[in-house]
C-alpha cells in the first residue's frame, strides 16, 4: 500500500512568524469583505473611497470642507485626491468653490444629487455591513475593533482623527 505522499498543494500554508499570519488573516479578511463593497459601489459607478467622500461631506452639510482637511479625514490615503474629486464634480455630485478671502483654499460641498444618491444607498449599505461582519456578536465587534485600534495605533499619526483617546 503506497502511503500518501505530501504535495506542497496539500499541506497548510506556513508562516515566518505569527506576527505575519497575523498580517496575512487580517489582509485575507479584508480582501474578502471589501468585495462585497465593491460589488454595491460598482453598480452606482463609484469606488469606496469616493463613497468614504461623500459620507464625510453630508457630515458638514450643508456647510463645506476644504480639500485638505477631506483628505486628512478618509478611510484610506488617497494619493490623487483632486482627482478623485474632479470625477465627483463632473458627476455632480459635489461642488467646488474657492474662498473670497483666500482663492487659493478650496471648499468641497455636497450637491443635491450627491445627497440623493446617498440617500439611495443608504438601505444598501447597511445591508452590506450586515452582510460583511453580522455574524458578530456584539462582543465580538466590540474585542475586533480594540484589537485593530491597538494594531494599528504605533502606525499612525496623532493628526489622524481615527487615532480615538488614545485608547
Amino acid at each position: 500500500m503506497a502511503t500518501p505522499t505530501n504535495s506542497p498543494t496539500s499541506q497548510k500554508v506556513g508562516f515566518d512568524s505569527p506576527e505575519q499570519e497575523v498580517f496575512l488573516q487580517l489582509w485575507r479578511t479584508y480582501d474578502c469583505l471589501k468585495a462585497l463593497e465593491e460589488q454595491l459601489f460598482a453598480q452606482h459607478d463609484l469606488s469606496p473611497q469616493q463613497y468614504n467622500a461623500l459620507r464625510l461631506l453630508q457630515q458638514v452639510a450643508p456647510a463645506g470642507m476644504q480639500t485638505m482637511e477631506l483628505g486628512r479625514q478618509l478611510i484610506s490615503r488617497a494619493p490623487d485626491t483632486t482627482r478623485m474629486l474632479d470625477r465627483l464634480q463632473k458627476r455632480g455630485l459635489v461642488a467646488r468653490n474657492r474662498r473670497a478671502e483666500n482663492r487659493r483654499v478650496v471648499e468641497i460641498a455636497l450637491t443635491e444629487a450627491g445627497h440623493a444618491l446617498l440617500a439611495e444607498l443608504s438601505g444598501s449599505v447597511l445591508h452590506m455591513h450586515h452582510q460583511q461582519l453580522g455574524h458578530l456578536d456584539a462582543s465580538q465587534r466590540d474585542d475586533l475593533i480594540d484589537l485593530l485600534k491597538r494594531a494599528r495605533r504605533p502606525h499612525e499619526d496623532s493628526s489622524c482623527d481615527w487615532l480615538e483617546d488614545g485608547t
